[in-house]
């Protein structure tokens, strides 16, 4: 594929051209994810209503629509049901998320847990949870239903070992990746599996559309490490250092790890082992990560991931979808939001 584009503008066209690809259709998820998260409970409604607008690229949702339609799925709603489901997977992760770490703001506006508190965000997101559940066991496929309830199982075991790991910045780089494997880069690789379940096809054509979306959410959680450490926040919508402050070792911890001396490795683990960091111990860290150049050495592996999911999809012949979808692997380093 070659190097990866730095044109922001036209990268950022990659994702909305696979938004017009879905149409209406993205529409009709975010009306299902509504209907079904409707309670009589006040405060059910009130914080569901509240995180599910507060932003996002809805980008596994799309995947899933997108990668059916390659497939030829045509008739129906279970792409849309299916897309849904997958979007109240990542939303429900998200609100236990911000309660582990902690979060004030997500997408730039204040987390769930910051309004209610903890024990509220952590109920609610289990009742996303069910309600995932109970729309796998109306879509009647067991083939989903397996793979949807095995994602979510992998993703947990994704958030306790990076807790397993808090604070530990001589992380193997293996174990940072086993951990963004399963917190990001599992329900990516599910979304676009769904897609090729839903379109009947063969075991080859799953496992293709499933790397494709596995090293497609490497990659894009790579970026979202990195620009952790670059981005701002007026752009980004989030936090800028966020990480950093909450302890999480990511690839350019690791990075300027690796290869920094032995007074900076020192520097660092002490850091580490504080309660908390302040904006003087993220300076001196940010001019180590400038030094090293840990986040072009971020990217760098990350593009290896964009390639790898790019290829994936050699095995289907050419389509407009197919074209968009391998567009989009660009979009997910070089992306402004």
């Amino acid at each position: 594929m070659g190097t990866v584009i730095p044109l922001k503008k036209e990268i950022d066209n990659s994702y909305l051209r696979l938004k017009n690809l879905i149409g209406s259709k993205l529409d009709d998820v975010s009306q299902r994810i509504k209907y079904k998260l409707a309670s009589e409970i006040n405060l059910i409604h009130k914080m569901t209503d509240y995180h599910v607008k507060s932003g996002g690229k809805r980008i596994r949702p799309l995947l899933t629509l997108a990668s059916a339609k390659l497939c030829g799925y045509k008739d129906g709603n279970r792409d849309v049901n299916l897309a849904a489901c997958i979007e109240l997977i990542h939303n429900a992760t998200l609100l236990h998320d911000d309660v582990i770490d902690n979060s004030k703001l997500r997408r730039g506006v204040k987390t769930a847990n910051s309004v209610w508190g903890n024990q509220s965000s952590i109920l609610v997101g289990d009742y996303l949870f069910s309600r995932c559940f109970e729309m796998m066991v109306e879509d009647g496929s067991d083939e989903i239903l397996k793979l949807l309830s095995s994602t979510s199982s992998r993703i947990a075991q994704g958030e306790v070992l990076q807790l397993e790991h808090k604070g530990e910045v001589d992380l193997l780089e293996e174990t940072y990746f086993n951990i963004i494997n399963m917190k990001t880069a599992t329900l990516f690789a599910a979304a676009t599996r769904v897609g090729a379940c839903l379109g009947n096809k063969s075991k080859k054509e799953k496992d293709a559309l499933e790397s494709y979306g596995k090293n497609l959410g490497l990659a894009f959680q790579i970026a979202d490490d990195a620009l952790d450490y670059l981005s701002s926040k007026t752009i980004f919508g989030k936090e800028i250092g966020k990480d950093f402050y909450e302890g999480k070792t990511t690839l350019p911890l690791i990075i300027i790890f690796q290869r920094g001396n032995n007074e900076e490795r020192n520097f660092l683990k002490e850091i580490f082992k504080k309660n908390k960091r302040n904006e003087d111990d993220f300076s001196e860290t940010l001019a180590l990560i400038n030094k090293y150049k840990a986040i072009q050495a971020s990217f760098k592996r990350a593009e290896y991931f964009v390639n790898v999911s790019h290829d994936a999809l050699g095995i289907f012949q050419y389509s407009k979808e197919k074209e968009i979808l391998q567009n989009l692997t660009e979009f997910s380093l070089n992306r402004s939001f």
